[in-house]
């Protein structure tokens, strides 16, 4: 697999929110439902989402870094592990986050029975009721959080949905999409991170959501704003004409004498059921010759005169 950073398209010193903004650039641009039917687009933004789950968690990026594990997250083969715990001859050397010791001063209760005897669920430091012997038996602690991303399409996002996650181990994870969901929010599922240690609770998965664009909708706060293309005949007439909403195909009337700009309301239409929809509508002259409308036109002499480069824009609405 491919370096995570050359996948993102970022540097090793990126910090989360460069990594968090390349990520979502790159989804957006290649998500499947951008593209339906593109193969090539689908193992990209495939291979954008394992990228971004690995440099999303701080820990796993930190052990890439280090070389403990590789691109798809697997671990590496140790390497002169023996050298470095090597010291003068008959001397051996040991190592932990705490310093340098050796073997006249390895004395487990000294260094980690502080730790175990407050982390023990009910013991106290002197390991009350619910604490165990020396050395630690008995240690619980709740275990870490995992962090992963999914995207989602816009429709799914403004209503609400259900979906599926794959984990990189092959897990699966059911994920609640609640309704007028937004690009970036965080979702928590809790108990479903990391297994905590002993009898510890387990972590919660934290999920960052990329909302997916759409061809035809816009989102304005808790409002959904669609361009409508209308002929030239609707407009001046008015018509009747099905419009796509979040919900489905509904029927709009189009007042007579609309012109490109005019904004009708379809109301309680919005993101999850709260804002409303608004459809501006653009006003398409025909594409090929017209010789009766030409004709009409050049003997046509409006009843108001009318400038419309020198006028205001002017909505309307339902």
């Amino acid at each position: 697999m491919r370096d995570p950073y050359e996948v993102l398209g970022v540097e090793k010193t990126a910090s989360e929110a460069a990594i968090r903004a390349a990520y979502r650039k790159l989804a957006k641009k290649h998500h499947p439902d951008v593209n339906p039917g593109n193969k090539a687009a689908e193992n990209t933004f495939k291979e954008i989402s394992v990228a971004y789950e690995l440099l999303s968690d701080k820990e796993k990026r930190k052990r890439f870094d280090a070389g403990e594990i590789d691109a798809s997250g697997a671990e590496r083969p140790p390497r002169g592990y023996y050298r470095d715990f090597g010291d003068q001859a008959g001397r051996t050397k040991y190592h932990y986050d705490g310093g340098s010791f050796t073997p006249d001063d390895l004395d487990l209760d000294s260094m980690f029975g502080d730790l175990f005897r407050n982390a023990r669920a009910g013991g106290g430091p002197g390991g009350g009721a619910g604490g165990a012997g020396r050395g630690g038996a008995g240690f619980t602690a709740r275990g870490g959080d995992a962090h992963y991303s999914m995207t989602v399409d816009f429709v799914d996002a403004a209503n609400g949905a259900s979906r599926r996650l794959t984990l990189p181990d092959g897990r699966t994870l059911d994920v609640a999409i609640p309704p007028g969901l937004r690009d970036g929010q965080v979702l928590r599922l809790k108990g479903q991170g990391n297994p905590g240690f002993g009898n510890g609770p387990a972590g919660d998965a934290l999920i960052e959501v990329t909302v997916a664009p759409h061809p035809q909708f816009r989102r304005d706060g808790d409002d959904v704003i669609l361009e409508l293309p209308v002929t030239l005949k609707e407009a001046v007439l008015g018509a009747k004409v099905a419009v796509p909403t979040l919900k489905g195909t509904v029927t709009l009337s189009i007042p007579a004498n609309s012109g490109t700009g005019t904004r009708l309301r379809l109301r309680d239409r919005g993101i999850g059921g709260r804002g409303h929809q608004f459809v501006e509508l653009k006003v398409v002259v025909p594409a090929k010759d017209e010789p009766e409308l030409a004709a009409f036109l050049k003997g046509w002499t409006p009843r108001t005169a009318q400038n419309p480069r020198n006028e205001k824009d002017t909505e309307s609405a339902s």
